[in-house]
């Protein structure tokens, strides 16, 4: 070998090569795609588009009340009715208990009518006093049937209470 000529000397690695995958760039990338969603997922939420089911109207009319139903009615005062008659409320359960004892088991229904400003305490009493004289299917209703009689007053066929009568003439 000459002198002049210097000869290369390869330096071999101390350590083996490191074959771990590096996470710190995958929780940095991470982070950032968390942040993103963080920030859009509150715009998306706003216009939520909701599909409600469409309704259906019945052409077949429901059955003509029977004269046997019983509705009882809570007026604003708390006071009630079945069937139009007044009834004072400590004769309430046992006259209703009279009229469900003559009507067969599965026909003790009670349909129950409270004034918009009754109280609620009111109709849990009636609807519990009604059960514990016998009803086994409690029913609530929202509008009067037709030629319906609330205290003395009566209604013409479309719900509207009648006219009053014109004054006489002299």
């Amino acid at each position: 070998m000459s002198r002049g000529h210097k000869q290369r000397q390869w330096v071999k690695p101390a350590s083996a090569p490191n074959s771990e995958i590096n996470v710190t760039p995958l929780v940095d990338v991470v982070l950032v795609l968390l942040i993103i969603f963080m920030v859009v997922t509150p715009l998306l939420e706003k216009d939520i588009l909701v599909r409600v089911p469409e309704t259906e109207v019945e052409e077949e009319q429901p059955p003509e009340p029977d004269a046997q139903q019983i509705v009882v009615q809570v007026d604003k005062a708390g006071a009630y009715s079945i069937n139009t008659e007044q009834i004072p409320a400590a004769e309430y359960v046992a006259r209703l208990k009279r009229m469900l004892n003559a009507k067969k088991p599965d026909e003790k229904v009670v349909f129950f009518m409270a004034d918009d400003a009754a109280n609620y305490g009111k109709l849990v009493v009636a609807l519990d006093g009604a059960r514990a004289a016998g009803a086994k299917i409690l029913g609530m209703a929202t509008e009067l049937p037709p030629n319906a009689v609330i205290q003395g007053t009566e209604t013409t066929p479309d719900g509207a209470p009648p006219a009053p009568p014109a004054p006489p003439t002299p």
